[in-house]
């Protein structure tokens, strides 16, 4: 069984995080984002990884 990975946009991700694009652009630039890859040129977000950010703000990761 494999397990379906959920990748989002930086656009979907800013939304998901309330957040602006260029808010995550900044955060990025900062090394304060979630983790993220350039695929085909576009910047990509697991949404597990967006989720356990939002998990660690609040101190509910393991």
């Amino acid at each position: 069984m494999t397990q379906q990975m959920t990748l989002l946009t930086l656009t979907e991700a800013a939304a998901k995080l309330r957040k602006s694009p260029a808010s995550i652009r900044w955060m990025i630039h900062n090394g304060t984002a979630p983790k993220s890859a350039l695929i085909g040129g576009r910047r990509m977000f697991r949404e597990a990884d967006i989720d356990f950010y939002i998990s660690q703000a609040f101190g509910d990761a393991a």
